[in-house]
């Protein structure tokens, strides 16, 4: 059997890459502008679901992109 060695594991959510960097910040930008908005017409508008749990949704969305957003501040990659 091959043993896993921690030291030379390569971690597919590297932070430090300057790729992974600007991708979580276009993807903190979407959730926070575009998941409110967008998100929540698309729900309620085009796919006739309930308003309430449209905007609902679009609040969790508009949550989990602040919660990024805070996540990349402590990290410094938002300065």
């Amino acid at each position: 059997m091959v043993e896993n060695d921690e030291g030379n594991s390569v971690d597919r959510f590297d932070i430090s890459s300057k790729f992974m960097k600007i991708l979580l910040i276009i993807v903190t930008v979407l959730l926070i502008f575009a998941g409110p908005t967008y998100f929540s017409y698309l729900l309620s508008n085009v796919l006739n679901v309930n308003y309430v749990v449209s905007v609902v949704s679009g609040f969790a969305l508009l949550v989990v992109g602040i919660l990024l957003m805070l996540f990349l501040i402590k990290k410094k990659i938002i300065t």
